[in-house]
């Protein structure tokens, strides 16, 4: 298993609409094994395959306070939403940055798993939070999309300040 780089607003590839995964074998399940190991060292969780510039219809969660209940989601379609609710989100790929969002409060998710068998979830609260978060990523779409311009441009410039003060000390250690 290895790290896999997290994309980070607003790297346009977080754009691009994911493809189907067509293809079950061994490079997808190492694929999904690095993605966890990812998402759990970041730390988060959620992770979309769009994030680590891998353009598939592919999510990994784990909600769990344990980090032992690994979710899979394939080509993940939500067939039915009911409710409201409103919930601070934050993504890797915009990290320190939370807003609130409003999204469906339950959602019914068919889906593939590892091996391409049929899977049918249902979900509310935190899950349903994360699984819609995370379906966004595939279709290109960020949480800061649901923010106004004037924030979204602020999100920008912050996490561009963030980098180059990251950048800066390196810089300085590598002279």
């Amino acid at each position: 298993m290895s790290l896999l780089t997290i994309l980070e607003f607003p790297d346009p590839r977080l754009r691009t609409r994911a493809q189907p995964v067509t293809e079950f074998g061994p490079a997808l399940k190492r694929l999904v094994a690095d993605m966890f190991e990812t998402m759990y060292a970041a730390p988060g969780i959620g992770l979309a395959a769009t994030q680590v510039d891998v353009h598939r219809q592919l999510l990994v969660i784990d909600i769990s306070d344990t980090k032992d209940q690994p979710l899979v989601l394939i080509n993940p379609r939500i067939v039915a939403r009911e409710g409201s609710q409103t919930y601070q989100e934050g993504c890797l790929s915009v990290p320190g940055i939370y807003a609130d969002v409003d999204r469906a409060d339950r959602v019914r998710v068919e889906a593939q798993d590892v091996d391409g068998g049929a899977l049918e979830i249902e979900a509310d609260g935190l899950l349903a939070v994360c699984i819609q978060h995370e379906m966004d990523h595939l279709a290109g779409k960020l949480f800061v999309d649901y923010l106004s311009p004037l924030k979204r441009e602020l999100v920008r410039k912050k996490l561009e300040k963030q980098r180059r003060h990251t950048a800066a000390p390196a810089a300085v250690a590598s002279a």
